[in-house]
């Protein structure tokens, strides 16, 4: 008797055990299956095309799109989520090339003095804002963004896409040189700046400097390299037409990148120093106001980008009066480059606003600024820059440092759900993306963030 109930006993735990193992082993499975999401009864600009889809459905299975087509809902569960559309147009996040999301609307005092960790929650305000005027990537150009793209890629907060290019490099008295009047390069007894101590920006000189200050960039996770080889209209002391870095020093930075797999985007506006750019091997533009038609049409040839911005106030409050005049000179220069790239139909343009410093009215008109090129381009010209046209320079990153691999600023089977669902047709009238009333839905990375439809 004895005997039989031990063997009850064991039968009876190893039944427990497997019924646990059982559930446990569901619940996993359950908790491992991915979200998914339906739109039904919408029009589709897939950032490449200059047309609409027919009403049709985008199957969301996880971060990605599963399946576009009449019948893409087929392979969803019951549980899937479904959103009527009711025929507006599902479009690709926009994508910002040029951002500052470490300073975009701080005051700068605030950088050059203020307390760092209050500086990174201002930031992390700035990234949310962004995302919610439907920018779901930005390529960043200048700040230790390092900390604020792995916090948001784990989502423990909100914000886009971030392809970081850690610390601009700048040689000593160029654009990059923020010291303050009398303040000694650390070489000659100085110390450095809060800004340069904090990752946000390099002062390099040589080659070898040059190639430092890369790899310390690359070595944190950095998309692309950032080179200033040229003056700026913000910066506190150089000429805005003063060549800066020799083209041995940009290569340097060429060649440290290449290494690596990514590329180098420069800040220049002018064609003197754009050229030795692109002849050291550059394949990005980050401005570009100044340029003439002959480098505009070598970059279309050689497939280098031009990722510019539509600078068209002449003035700007944050702005020294030292700054202004040049602002002006720029100004001037941007309405002649975008006619020029308008006639180029196989340049690669993106858009960006470039925005440090700036007062929070501006800031928040950040998407609007797309509204700016309507003198030379057509709507579905201007949405490609923030869309299509993005997603390729992205790629440019290279399998070892895009952060993102797969397919960015467009809607096809396999690319990221990053995605809007806009009232009205942006095509026409871009006030369907730049107006954030009309955004109904805002979903990045398969999740949404925005929905006006519930």
């Amino acid at each position: 008797m004895k005997q039989r109930t031990q063997f009850n006993t064991k039968l009876m735990t190893g039944i427990l055990s497997l019924v646990l193992t059982g559930c446990f082993s569901f619940l996993a499975v359950a908790q491992d299956t991915p979200s998914q999401t339906v739109f039904k009864n919408v029009r589709v600009f897939d950032g490449t095309n200059d047309q609409l889809s027919g009403t049709t459905e985008v199957f969301v299975e996880g971060n990605k799109i599963k399946a576009i087509g009449s019948s893409a809902s087929r392979g969803a569960s019951k549980n899937a989520t479904v959103i009527d559309g009711g025929g507006r147009v599902l479009m690709p996040g926009l994508s910002d090339t040029h951002t500052h999301i470490m300073f975009a609307s701080l005051p700068q005092a605030a950088l050059m003095f203020g307390e760092p960790n209050f500086n990174v929650i201002y930031a992390t305000k700035d990234a949310e804002a962004m995302l919610m005027r439907g920018i779901t990537t930005i390529r960043d150009l200048s700040g230790n963004t390092f900390g604020l793209k792995k916090a948001i890629d784990e989502g423990m907060v909100p914000g886009p896409r971030i392809y970081p290019s850690g610390g601009m490099i700048s040689q000593t008295a160029g654009h990059g040189d923020f010291r303050i009047p009398n303040q000694k390069h650390p070489a000659y007894g100085g110390e450095w700046p809060a800004l340069y101590q904090q990752g946000h920006g390099y002062l390099a000189d040589g080659p070898t400097e040059v190639m430092r200050a890369a790899r310390e960039n690359l070595r944190n996770g950095a998309s692309q390299i950032k080179l200033a080889t040229g003056g700026g209209y913000s910066s506190p002391a150089d000429p805005l037409l003063g060549i800066q870095y020799t083209s041995e020093e940009v290569k340097a930075a060429v060649d440290v990148a290449k290494n690596w797999g990514t590329y180098v985007t420069i800040h220049s506006y002018f064609p003197e120093s754009i050229n030795m750019a692109i002849d050291a091997g550059i394949k990005d533009v980050a401005h570009g106001q100044l340029l003439d038609k002959p480098t505009l049409q070598r970059m279309a040839k050689e497939g280098v980008f031009l990722s510019t911005q539509a600078f068209t106030l002449c003035s700007e409050p944050q702005n020294s009066e030292f700054s202004n005049e040049k602002l002006a000179i720029v100004c001037v220069g941007t309405k002649k480059m975008y006619q020029w790239a308008s006639e180029i139909p196989d340049l690669k343009v993106t858009w960006g606003t470039d925005m440090f410093f700036v007062p929070q009215d501006l800031f928040e008109g950040q998407v609007k600024q797309l509204e700016r090129l309507t003198p030379w381009f057509k709507p579905v010209e201007i949405l490609k820059m923030a869309t299509g046209n993005a997603g390729e320079l992205y790629k440019m990153s290279g399998p070892l440092m895009n952060p993102y691999p797969g397919d960015l600023g467009v809607i096809k089977e396999g690319a990221y759900a990053d995605m809007l669902l806009v009232e009205g047709n942006p095509l026409e009238k871009l006030d369907a993306v730049t107006n954030q009333e009309n955004l109904m839905i805002i979903m990045k990375d398969g999740k949404i963030y925005k929905n006006t439809l519930q």
